[in-house]
């Protein structure tokens, strides 16, 4: 009896400890506190080469290998798709040299100015959903952007400049005395303020100065004009640039990985490749004003701060996903409507560019990309045949090695007689 009394004390005393420990334990405190349980980790469908290794795509192998020994490339990312179904992806290459670590087509790469392209569609995303119109003053009493810093400019002309203006490259500005985007020094002695300098620095400096032309009656390529588009996609959805994409563009289709990037080598995130420039390439002060001289690539350039100009990293499949979901076909479904993905790929007239895109001709539609340690290039061919081309390197043709690469790619796609019945996206949903 006494035996039995003493395991039944040791029982109570147990289920008491365990009932203290969860009262005063991070379970209870979902209920009725601050405490929220972290979100799960949701991450894209992440493609292997290894499907891809199956069939015979020697013709395309061969002109990768050619191609990067060429230029001295290290590394590669490609993603084919034909009538709307990925048919090949893969790496080639090193992502990381010193760790002797292979390209794979998930690995996440720097896609410079591709992320125009990305921040067009939020645009127009957000056209559709009656938030505003392409036709929308930006700055002024009766602009979008009608507070401070914005609201102080040396230009009354600045008052013209249409949302449209910003996204087709039209806005006022050329970059005859230099891009701003680059001139973080510059802006800071002009500002009196401490490196680094923000976006909205660099923008409230380029306010203070005239205009080049009157907006809308000529086109020239403006990394600033994106960037004062990412304050009115932040302005009017009361979300952060990056998230306001990610939320409403990308987490639709399935697209989780891809990314704002970071400047420093030890700030890549998950998965990302190293990045290499050309040897003997020269080294610059750094953006955040340290004193050290640094690559252009591992900052030299502030990679968060051109942001919707051309901070997105992403893989060659999640682009793919992406430029799918916007080139007016009916499968797969895109994000965008048909007459937005038209609006998107007809230039307002002669001289002037697509929204987003670098270029459509013939009915192929194309978005290139350089910084120091990037190259890369996207195309959406009038046959069915799209693809995405990454590099984390970067040659001394800067985004003149734009035209070589779709020269290589187009030679490969004409010389490729059959391709996979199959869609890589499915196939990786299986085996997941």
């Amino acid at each position: 009896m006494q035996l039995k009394y003493k395991v039944f004390v040791l029982f109570v005393g147990l289920i008491l400890g365990m009932a203290g420990k969860y009262i005063t334990g991070p379970s209870i405190q979902t209920f009725g506190t601050d405490f929220t349980p972290p979100a799960p980790v949701t991450s894209s469908i992440r493609i292997s080469g290894k499907f891809t290794n199956g069939s015979d795509f020697s013709l395309i192998d061969r002109e990768m290998d050619r191609f990067m020994r060429q230029w001295q490339l290290t590394g590669a990312s490609v993603a084919i798709a034909k009538d709307g179904e990925m048919v090949f992806a893969k790496g080639y290459g090193l992502a990381d040299v010193e760790n002797h670590l292979e390209v794979e087509p998930y690995h996440l790469f720097r896609v410079a100015s591709i992320s125009k392209l990305i921040t067009s569609t939020g645009i127009m995303k957000m056209v559709e959903d009656g938030k505003l119109s392409l036709d929308d003053k930006v700055f002024g009493e009766n602009g979008i952007l009608n507070f401070a810093p914005y609201n102080n400019y040396r230009d009354r002309k600045v008052e013209n400049i249409e949302v449209l203006h910003l996204m087709n490259h039209s806005g006022g500005w050329t970059n005859r005395w230099g891009d701003p985007m680059f001139m973080p020094t510059i802006i800071a002695r002009k500002l009196g303020k401490d490196l680094p300098v923000t976006d909205e620095d660099i923008i409230t400096f380029m306010l203070d100065k005239r205009l080049h032309y009157a907006p809308g009656t000529m086109s020239s390529y403006s990394n600033l004009g994106y960037a004062i588009l990412s304050k009115v996609i932040e302005h009017v959805s009361g979300q952060d640039y990056e998230s306001y994409i990610q939320s409403n563009i990308l987490y639709p289709l399935g697209i989780f990985d891809m990314q704002l990037g970071e400047s420093f080598i030890d700030d890549r995130k998950e998965l990302e490749v190293k990045y290499y420039e050309p040897e003997n390439s020269l080294l610059i002060s750094d953006h955040t004003g340290k004193g050290d001289l640094v690559p252009r690539s591992y900052g030299g350039n502030d990679i968060r701060t051109l942001g919707a100009a051309g901070g997105w990293i992403a893989s060659a499949t999640d682009l793919m996903r992406f430029m799918l979901a916007i080139d007016g076909q009916p499968y797969p479904a895109d994000i965008l409507s048909r007459e937005s993905v038209e609006i998107m790929t007809t230039p307002v007239g002669r001289g002037f560019h697509p929204l987003g895109w670098r270029g459509v001709q013939g009915g192929e539609r194309y978005r290139t990309g350089t910084l120091a340690g990037s190259s890369v290039l996207m195309v959406n061919r009038e046959d069915g045949i799209s693809y995405v081309v990454l590099f984390n390197s970067s040659t001394w043709k800067g985004p003149m090695l734009a035209n070589d690469i779709r020269s290589m790619m187009h030679r490969s796609i004409s010389r490729t007689a059959e391709w996979p019945e199959y869609n890589l996206f499915d196939l990786a949903v299986l085996e997941n």
